[in-house]
């Protein structure tokens, strides 16, 4: 084949994909969409601005709307004018457009000039950026994973929210830097994943300054499950519906978009549980629910119920761990931190009336932005979630369990189930929090590049979970980013009832990955509710070596201590602390440590079980929670043939825990405190 005919070819099939190959310009309107749906504004019209000056006064939103309303208008402007680097996207071009979010909401609430003035100021800012996102393809052609995507929806909105203070030729720049830089790049993302075997390669763009770089040969596989198959989603899916009838490709971005997000619904579990955690659920739940709300309200397309919405808030509800210190802490698998924004809450609780999804809205994580406020209908009656809450085994197999919604109520939760992006090697990893305090933790900030030290905190040496030999579980170098690995575990056993839940967990495979000795090895969790808690690991080996047992202790703020025993181990927070009491097949000592990360991102401290060589480890774990004006437990363990006893009394109340393992997966018995 010719090197013309080639060309040729390469050309006309970007240009069917809907990718422009040159400047477009407004010649018409065109087509006129003939349904009601059309006139709406894209998220809201300005007959609904009373009832979202009412909701800045909500005490939940106030505080957010505050914060807006005061940011600093002339730091903002110095940024746009003499800080922003146009060969930044990480960093400055992210921030130019959080700008123009900020204040294109103020000024359609407040009708502020000062606001008007920065928000077109960030307009033109952005608008001189030759490429929207940092990212080619074929060394070449932009395509956006965020940065495109987000800019193109804060364009789209404040086209609309500033569009009488603007004139038709800044409109008409806005509406044709979308179609040239946005909608192309979010559209070339989406095809790429679709047909990855067409992709001529993606890599960094190098005349952007990011430092880090990855290789992204296979992304376009990789990135298909993750939430950056969403952003662009949303991105081209506004602009499809905001050039609709203007643009000659804006039907095929729409329906790209759309086909996108059916084959994306799956991610989410049919009880709408996330895989890559409670932070990025948030955030791809939002952009799922904008494009659909805008879908919705200008083609008349109703795609609402595309994943369990209802079920979706519930998994935010139920992934959230309040703490003393920090009360939109969260369950935190993977790269999670915080339960982060809720705003999909309040779309969920207008649009399907959903007492419990506007009590999430109201009452879980943070407001971020402004969607809530957009969204949020005081017509729907918050519904405080009650027991049949407490308890939860969702469909990617990972447990919760607690006590209640507040910092001082229990929280228990284990991570079992299959490889996701922004994962950590940390199957069967137990977190733990009672008193207000996290007891039993999982690390934050783990580094997102395997060029840093504190990479290591994303590996099972750093979870409480089993080491065999001194090594964890499989996981990858992270050569490709933060994806999934190939460790998986299942749940086998899982009971439970308003005092007690057990659940047996299997990570035999993941941890075969890397020593193929491995038979078996499981994690048998008793909570006894409110502060008891049995581990049983179990692990079989075709050659003897030794097994170690991690617990890590929370060390934010510095004032977390492990101390080790002849029998155990205790972590002590101000608020509240873990006696621990520990037995094996074989001999068992305990050491304490912290990992090896710069002083900058923290000192980590963990203790340590190490059970010694042998081919078969049982190793009971039987921590007590206490608050801090309760004195020491008593607490014993037994074994008698095959079923280990744990008995004791916890303030002032008996328990007994008993554990057979004379069948494939082991037999738990519980008498509750009485």
């Amino acid at each position: 084949m010719s090197n013309s005919r080639r060309v040729f070819l390469h050309k006309s099939a970007f240009a069917a994909a809907g990718l422009t190959l040159k400047p477009w310009s407004i010649v018409g309107r065109g087509t006129q969409e003939t349904s009601a749906a059309a006139s709406l504004g894209l998220l809201f019209d300005k007959s609904e601005i009373p009832r979202m000056l009412k909701t800045v006064k909500h005490p939940r939103f106030a505080p957010y709307w505050k914060s807006i309303v005061d940011a600093d208008l002339a730091a903002d402007t110095k940024f746009l004018r003499e800080e922003l680097r146009l060969n930044n996207h990480v960093a400055d071009f992210l921030k130019a457009r959080v700008i123009l979010e900020r204040t294109s909401f103020v000024y359609v609430l407040s009708q502020d000039p000062k606001q008007l003035e920065v928000a077109r100021l960030a307009i033109n800012r952005i608008l001189e950026y030759p490429k929207w996102d940092y990212f080619l393809e074929g060394g070449k052609l932009t395509f956006g994973l965020q940065r495109a995507p987000e800019a193109t929806i804060a364009m789209a909105f404040a086209l609309e929210w500033l569009d009488a203070a603007m004139t038709d030729r800044e409109k008409a720049e806005i509406k044709k830097q979308i179609a040239e830089k946005g909608a192309p790049a979010c559209y070339r993302t989406l095809w790429g994943m679709k047909h990855p075997d067409r992709v001529r390669g993606w890599g960094f763009d190098p005349d952007d300054d990011y430092k880090f770089r990855f290789d992204l040969s296979r992304w376009p596989f990789i990135l298909n499950s993750t939430n950056l198959k969403v952003i662009p989603i949303a991105g081209l899916g506004i602009a499809g519906c905001l050039l609709h009838g203007e643009h000659p490709q804006a039907e095929r971005w729409t329906e790209l978009a759309l086909q996108s997000a059916k084959a994306f619904a799956p991610m989410f579990g049919s009880d709408g549980s996330y895989e890559e955690g409670v932070s990025y659920w948030g955030y791809t739940a939002l952009h799922l629910a904008l494009f659909l709300e805008v879908l919705y309200r200008k083609r008349g397309i109703d795609e609402r119920s595309l994943i369990n919405f209802p079920g979706t808030a519930r998994y935010g509800l139920q992934m959230s761990m309040p703490t003393i210190e920090k009360p939109a802490d969260c369950v935190n698998f993977g790269d999670a931190s915080v339960v982060g924004d809720t705003s999909v809450a309040a779309w969920v609780a207008r649009t399907k009336r959903d007492g419990i999804a506007q009590y999430v809205a109201t009452e879980i994580g943070d407001v971020r932005n402004n969607y809530g406020i957009i969204w949020f209908d005081d017509t729907v009656a918050p519904t405080t979630p009650g027991p049949n809450l407490y308890d939860v085994r969702f469909a990617n197999d990972w447990v919760v369990s607690r006590t209640g919604w507040d910092a001082q109520s229990s929280v228990v939760a284990l991570r079992s189930g299959f490889p996701a992006n922004h994962e950590h090697a940390d199957r069967n990893s137990v977190v733990f929090k009672a008193y207000g305090e996290r007891l039993l933790h999982d690390p934050f900030k783990a580094a997102y590049s395997y060029t840093q030290q504190h990479w290591i905190l994303r590996l099972t040496a750093a979870h409480t979970a089993v080491l065999i030999d001194g090594k964890g579980h499989q996981y990858h170098d992270g050569h490709e980013g933060t994806n999934a690995s190939w460790a998986e575990a299942k749940i086998i056993d899982y009971t439970k009832d308003g005092k007690r839940m057990i659940v047996t967990s299997d990570a035999t495979d993941a941890y075969k990955l890397v020593q193929p000795s491995v038979e078996l090895v499981q994690r048998t969790l008793v909570f006894v509710k409110p502060d008891i808690l049995v581990f049983f690991d179990r692990i079989k080996l075709n050659s003897p070596l030794k097994v170690q047992v991690r617990f890590q202790i929370y060390n934010e703020d510095n004032k977390g201590k492990g101390e080790t025993n002849d029998s155990g181990f205790t972590i002590q927070r101000p608020n509240g602390s873990l006696q621990a009491l520990v037995r094996g097949t074989k001999k068992v000592s305990f050491r304490s440590g912290q990992h090896n990360v710069p002083a900058d991102i923290g000192v980590y401290p963990y203790a340590e079980v190490e059970s010694e060589q042998d081919l078969t480890h049982e190793i009971m774990t039987v921590c007590i929670a206490s608050g801090p004006e309760k004195g020491q437990s008593k607490v014993s363990i037994t074994k008698k043939e095959n079923t280990w006893t744990a008995a004791g009394k916890q303030a002032g109340k008996k328990f007994k825990v008993s554990v057979s393992v004379s069948g494939e997966k082991p037999a738990v018995e519980v008498d509750s405190p009485s």
